[in-house]
């Protein structure tokens, strides 16, 4: 559509409705109101309506068709989408697959907001229903000359009072919860955003720390990681605003990737 074009029906919708849907800002460039923030949500939910309607009546002749808009966080993004997409084009080449990265609280408000139509998440949420779909285990992350590292295993209290690097985005709540059940004293002398970030920091001796075997596939040189006593994971799901309403490419993506997962086919 032109310009024009555009203003004209959203001119025409503002009629309909009766209400003020955007502001032209200077400055911002065209911002939503917020009865447009709200009705915006609505009326994703009828497009992808529309989209279900389709799928179904292309199922009925044998095809798979349509669009899954996916949101998933870096680590998942790079450990399971990359063998799934690879998949669904063996498979069902007429289904697209759309990713969308960001942290876990991004995904969440992607899928509040209907602009995703799945997500891959750590934590529950609540609004959402979710399906499990991998336990990640949570790992020691030392530097190879660190005492504990003649040891098999690690316990909590065996990190009792000692230096951590937190890595944000999924793993606070989970460390936070196994140091109140051992009543070991948790002390957080960094808290950054990026893996990468915490494996140098731990290479440089200014802590240890704890994170997820997904993150842990390419350790640089002088790291170490050992297992958890007790073990601890966080569980990776898919989640929906509804299984109920899920569309038939998106009841059809969590079947998939449930499967690939259980033959081991994605680590």
């Amino acid at each position: 559509m032109t310009q024009p074009a555009v203003s004209h029906a959203i001119s025409s919708l503002e009629s309909d409705l009766g209400v003020r849907l955007i502001i032209r800002d200077r400055r911002k460039g065209i911002l939503l109101t917020e009865v447009g923030k709200q009705l915006l949500v609505h009326m994703r939910e009828i497009l992808q309506r529309v989209g279900h309607i389709e799928q179904i009546a292309a199922a009925e002749k044998g095809l798979e068709v349509g669009t899954i808009r996916i949101g998933t966080f870096p680590t998942a993004a790079a450990q399971f989408i990359p063998p799934i997409m690879s998949y669904f084009q063996r498979h069902y080449p007429k289904l697209e697959l759309l990713l969308r990265e960001g942290t876990i609280e991004e995904v969440k408000k992607w899928l509040n907001s209907r602009e995703v139509d799945a997500g891959i998440i750590i934590l529950p949420d609540a609004e959402m229903e979710t399906v499990p779909i991998y336990k990640d285990t949570m790992k020691a992350v030392l530097r190879r000359d660190h005492p504990l590292c003649a040891q098999q295993t690690v316990s909590i209290n065996d990190l009792d009072g000692l230096p951590l690097i937190v890595c944000h985005g999924g793993y606070e709540a989970p460390i936070i919860e196994m140091f109140r059940r051992a009543e070991a004293e948790l002390t957080i002398a960094h808290a950054v955003y990026n893996v990468a970030t915490v494996l140098s920091m731990v290479r440089e001796g200014l802590g240890i720390s704890i994170m997820a075997g997904l993150s842990l596939t390419n350790l640089p040189p002088d790291i170490e990681i050992r297992s958890l006593e007790p073990e601890v994971c966080r569980e990776v799901s898919i989640a929906v605003p509804s299984l109920n309403e899920a569309s038939p490419a998106v009841k059809l993506f969590i079947e998939t990737v449930q499967k690939l997962i259980r033959e081991r086919n994605i680590k």
